[in-house]
């Protein structure tokens, strides 16, 4: 198994590249982020791992750049910090698992194995429901092909909801995933928010995509402006 790593610390590099090869793994070191996008774009790698903040060009950057060639390689990201929204940030552009300094190498050497495992099937960064279309790297909703304008905390809310599928939540799961953890006050705040979305992806197209399930919680159905259901 062919493994890139991308990550500027020396010793650590090689401490990890030891131990990968130990398990039999094949390694590739880039020291920076502009080395490691072109090697991740020259070479057919089982696995790729990303550190976050790197010289040249960071992370972010490198598998927002991947993505938007279509280099669907599996990547797992490396990070000293351990905050929700860089997860999220990392997610957001295509990345497959992440994993926060210091870390074990039996935990790290298991979790690349299982991406190796799933392998690299297309993962477009765009989320589709119907013909509604959220870009999380863009910032940007469309519906039909016609943009959306959202508010930051719409668009999150949105973006939960479209990666979920059809699947229905609740509104103690939306606010634990798409509201601040210090936030005290009513799950109110959940219905008013999905009426704000519906009078921006619903109403202005003539569709109700954005269903209520009484007594269990919201979900988004995959119409399209035409009134069909997309399978």
């Amino acid at each position: 198994m062919r493994v890139l790593l991308v990550e500027d610390e020396v010793p650590m590099a090689q401490a990890v590249k030891r131990a990968l090869v130990n398990e039999g793994f094949v390694v590739d070191i880039a020291h920076d982020g502009v080395t490691g996008q072109w090697l991740g774009t020259e070479n057919p790698y089982d696995v790729i791992v990303l550190d976050i903040m790197l010289p040249g060009r960071n992370g972010y950057d490198v598998l927002r750049n991947l993505r938007e060639l279509k280099v669907w390689t599996p990547v797992l990201m490396l990070t000293a910090k351990d905050g929700v929204y860089d997860q999220s940030d990392a997610f957001d552009l295509g990345a497959d698992d992440y994993l926060t300094k210091p870390f074990s190498v039996i935990v790290l050497v298991a979790r690349l194995r299982a991406l190796v495992r799933r392998g690299a099937p297309e993962r477009p960064v765009v989320l589709q429901v119907g013909d509604l279309c959220l870009d999380p790297v863009k910032r940007l909703v469309t519906r039909a092909g016609v943009p959306v304008s959202v508010t930051a905390k719409e668009f999150a809310l949105l973006h939960f909801l479209m990666r979920h599928g059809d699947d229905v939540l609740s509104k103690a799961e939306i606010l634990d995933n798409v509201w601040d953890p210090a936030y005290e006050g009513s799950d109110n705040i959940v219905e008013v928010y999905i009426g704000y979305l519906r009078k921006k992806i619903d109403t202005p197209f003539g569709v109700r995509s954005l269903e209520t399930v009484r007594g269990l919680g919201y979900r988004l159905l995959p119409v399209t402006v035409s009134g069909s259901v997309s399978p």
